[in-house]
């Protein structure tokens, strides 16, 4: 199979002829719809960080949908020909985190990189995506999965004021579900306008500026009719979580929703002082992944707008280095057989 191998820092991708996939007991070989373009690739890439980074001769991408093409022994959930949408880390299948439909703690895990035309996986990873549903569709449910588990987290009330900062695929995706699970008025603030739309597609009611001269709180305010209760930091950058902070209402709640994998600091006191509930997000669940693939399928068009463009193989690693950089796209998606 052909695949696109990150051979490291400073270098672009470089497709290579990988061997075939072969099943073992519990696994399938899924031949790659679709998959999504992350920026966490990006920051795992780009030498930022000597904790988390990708090794070179890595296969990276975990936003994927395909086709199942064959079955090891005692596989009983899906079958030769079922498309489906993959959550990226396989478990054990036994321990309480797999069981519980964490397969990302289990002591055992792994992952498989999308970036490929073939991907070898678990059969408890994974759902079976609706007829309604284009590999397009199933790469997206793990993103929008990552948002659904923040804004539940968030623990929400009704009629919220709420701020999402960011919005890319997981501040869009936070907007949508914050709108359909009771926030009242919500803003959406970013450096620049050329998401507003979007962000209105998702239920966002005001767009706010971060360069805005009077300061992001002070314009959330304006905005909102009232200081945030809930702040969703969906950007992942140094200083974020700090505007997050100095921006919610006291008694309100900070989700940390956005991965950022430079040393941070933020004024404990400020937070202390507003007695701030500061909420951490980790990907999803089985359940949450599941309800993401079923409001899809129900036609939650709105979501889909986020998909901007496609690229091939052969033209990825190319695409990918460009999309480090400043971008119309929203989210990008490799279709390895284009």
């Amino acid at each position: 199979m052909r695949a696109a191998v990150f051979k490291g820092i400073g270098l672009p991708m470089v497709i290579e002829q990988l061997p075939d996939p072969t099943p073992d007991a519990g696994e399938v070989v899924l031949q790659v719809g679709r998959c999504g373009i992350c920026s966490s690739d990006f920051h795992f890439t780009d030498g930022r960080s000597d904790t988390f980074r990708f090794e070179p001769g890595s296969v990276l991408g975990h936003e994927y949908s395909g086709t199942i093409v064959a079955t090891g022994s005692g596989v009983t959930r899906v079958k030769v020909g079922d498309n489906v949408a993959c959550m990226p880390h396989c478990g054990c299948g036994r321990c309480g985190f797999c069981l519980g439909g964490r397969q990302i703690y289990c002591d055992h895990r792994r992952a498989s990189g999308g970036y490929a035309e073939y991907v070898l996986h678990h059969e408890n990873a994974m759902v079976r995506m609706p007829s309604s549903l284009s590999m397009a569709d199933g790469a997206l449910v793990e993103p929008v999965s990552v948002a659904l588990r923040g804004v539940t987290l968030a623990s929400m009330p009704l009629g919220s004021r709420v701020l999402v900062l960011g919005a890319g695929p997981i501040g869009l995706a936070a907007a949508f579900w914050a709108r359909r699970l009771g926030a009242g008025r919500m803003a959406v603030a970013t450096p620049t306008c050329r998401r507003e739309q979007l962000a209105q597609s998702m239920g966002a009611d005001s767009h706010i500026l971060t360069g805005d001269e009077r300061g992001l709180a002070v314009a959330a305010r304006e905005a909102l009719g009232g200081a945030p209760n809930v702040v969703f930091d969906c950007v992942g950058s140094p200083g974020s979580l700090a505007t997050a902070i100095t921006a919610a209402h006291p008694g309100g709640t900070v989700v940390v929703l956005g991965v950022c994998i430079e040393a941070d600091s933020i004024m404990p006191a400020e937070a202390a002082f507003k007695e701030l509930r500061l909420q951490f997000s980790m990907v999803y669940d089985i359940a949450e992944f599941e309800h993401s693939a079923r409001v899809l399928d129900r036609g939650a068009i709105e979501l889909r707008g986020m998909v901007t463009g496609s690229v091939g193989l052969d033209a990825f690693p190319a695409e990918f280095e460009a999309l480090r950089n400043s971008s119309d796209h929203c989210k990008v998606m490799l279709d390895p057989w284009a």
